[in-house]
């Protein structure tokens, strides 16, 4: 855990209410094996979101429900989740979009240079730059605090690939007065990280099978979706 960019002064110092702190939760989607056997595509996706996360009561109160129904289920994951349990979430997620915004950069691996095939230059290169536009955009919104969620990690070089990928985007993106925090969380103790591993797992669908059911109702939350070594994508709320 990294800590505030601004470590003289403390959280609360900061933020006058929790409307002004933006939480932009991480996942990907794809494998990081540029052989034959690997995915043709490797996608990130952010989810930002402000509290007090009306997804989390939809989400909270089906999870309970299934527990009811005699379930195990200590979280949501979209490839592992049952075709039922998928399409419930994906509904519930789609009924709350108004309170989501969602961003994705999109990496066909073919496009990519050798030289940046190597995963402690890769990931923290790609992940810099999907931050840099949402970043972008959300101060141009308004936001005046980060809270930066990604989901922990088993593979050491590849956590600190992550804090390196944020800290890069950050470093350069946020004025001095604008705080953040970045944290690596299990998936299973926010809904947060649970959200973008289904909107990842949407778009990624989209581009490496070409299926766009689940994607289509999503769509509208969907604010920058951005291939990698193409034209910058706007926001299309801009």
């Amino acid at each position: 855990m990294l800590p505030l960019k601004t470590p003289e002064r403390s959280p609360a110092d900061l933020i006058t209410s929790p409307e002004d702190v933006t939480y932009i939760f991480i996942d990907e989607s794809g494998n990081l094996d540029f052989g034959p056997t690997g995915t043709q595509y490797f996608v990130l996706t952010s989810v930002s979101m402000n509290r007090p996360f009306p997804i989390y009561r939809a989400l909270d109160a089906y999870r309970y429900e299934r527990l009811e129904q005699g379930f195990d289920c200590e979280r949501f994951h979209c490839s592992e989740d049952s075709p039922t349990v998928r399409r419930a979430v994906f509904d519930l997620i789609a009924s709350e979009l108004d309170g989501l915004r969602i961003d994705c950069l999109v990496i066909a691996k073919t496009k990519t240079d050798p030289a940046l095939r190597d995963d402690r230059r890769f990931y923290p290169e790609m992940l810099s730059r999907l931050l840099r536009s949402v970043l972008q955009s959300e101060l141009s919104r308004g936001a005046e605090s980060f809270v930066i969620v990604t989901d922990t990690l088993p593979v050491r070089k590849m956590k600190r690939a992550h804090a390196k990928g944020v800290q890069l985007a950050i470093a350069e993106m946020l004025p001095a007065n604008v705080s953040y925090r970045i944290l690596h969380h299990a998936s299973a103790s926010h809904y947060g990280l649970q959200v973008a591993d289904y909107c990842s797992w949407a778009v990624y669908r989209k581009w490496q099978r070409s299926e766009t059911a689940y994607y289509d109702l999503l769509a509208d939350a969907i604010r920058i979706e951005l291939e990698a070594f193409e034209a910058s994508a706007p926001d299309k709320n801009e």
